[in-house]
């Protein structure tokens, strides 16, 4: 499962979890627990849904999320002589 952030067109951008990012050729997202980026639920949608699926063509662009594994990936490192 991977955290992105979504970005639709005229709107906050939008936390959620994906079970494979899209593709190229995907015309819809499918989306799940979508939240605001603070955490809080989206007003738009009823109180109990969990899944949303959005066509590609309302999303602008989508951040890949670091996971907790990613962020113990250490960078270049110059070692003192």
């Amino acid at each position: 499962m991977q955290t992105i952030l979504i970005h639709i067109a005229n709107e906050e951008p939008i936390l959620a979890e994906v079970d494979e990012l899209p593709g190229l050729t995907d015309i819809m997202i499918k989306a799940k627990n979508p939240r605001k980026r603070d955490g809080k639920d989206l007003t738009y949608l009823a109180h109990n849904v969990t899944q949303v699926i959005w066509p590609m063509a309302r999303i602008g662009f989508i951040e890949i999320m670091p996971s907790d594994d990613d962020e113990e990936i250490i960078g270049f490192v110059r070692e003192q002589q």
